[in-house]
């Protein structure tokens, strides 16, 4: 029996990797120690979503950095995160068989996520993944960030498949509502935020902590 999705798209940050822990210290220390802030865990947690600058931005307002003050911040903030996780990455468990099964079936796979190519570079090619992925599409790739469904329909796009024929892996709420906007059903990886915060959200199919379970045989089968 054929799978009866023709791509699977994945979110990278939290969805691939477990890695969700190491952005929100990075941040928190970026915000606090560097620029001054006063941000609870929980606050950071909370609004570190779509591109570095638009983080900046929801932290401090339009006015206090310019652009090239908010990408070289970004920069920073992603060199200490790459260092501090550089020895915990790893994919999450059952996802590089989950992966290998769908590429020896000749299901689609990309990726779409807000995480700028520095980042998409460090976990692809430290792992040696990038070979399962037709199309990628960054943060540097879209005008409009998650929520607005633009990163996932460009992937559709790319790979040359009908958005409702995809399936999303994602992890966090905005996310979720991305694929939604884009028509798409999407599975949940409970990394970061816990089941009951996607409960306005219909187009989940099923949560997982991990890609390993019978449930994803399921979507290979």
């Amino acid at each position: 029996m054929a799978s009866p999705y023709k791509a699977f798209i994945f979110d990278l940050n939290g969805t691939m990797i477990n890695d969700m822990e190491y952005h929100t210290r990075a941040w928190r220390h970026l915000l606090n120690n560097d620029l001054g802030g006063n941000f609870s865990w929980d606050e950071v947690k909370q609004q570190m979503y779509g591109k570095n600058p638009e983080v900046l931005v929801r932290m401090f307002g339009p006015e206090r950095f310019s652009m090239d003050e908010m990408v070289a911040l970004s920069f920073e903030k992603e060199k200490r995160y790459q260092q501090e996780y550089f020895d915990e990455l790893a994919l999450l468990p059952g996802l590089h068989e989950f992966l290998e099964a769908a590429y020896q079936k000749g299901i689609l796979m990309a990726i779409g996520s807000a995480a700028i190519p520095f980042n998409i570079d460090f976990v692809l090619d430290n792992l040696n993944i990038r070979h399962y992925f037709k199309a990628i599409v960054s943060a540097d790739d879209v005008v409009l960030s998650k929520p607005h469904p633009e990163t996932y329909l460009k992937v559709a796009g790319q790979l040359g498949v009908n958005p409702a024929d995809c399936l999303v892996f994602e992890d966090v709420p905005k996310g979720v509502e991305a694929a939604l906007n884009a028509g798409m059903k999407t599975v949940v990886l409970t990394t970061t935020h816990h089941a009951d915060e996607f409960t306005a959200l219909p187009n989940v199919l099923h949560f997982a902590d991990d890609f390993t379970g019978t449930y994803f045989d399921t979507l290979l089968n």
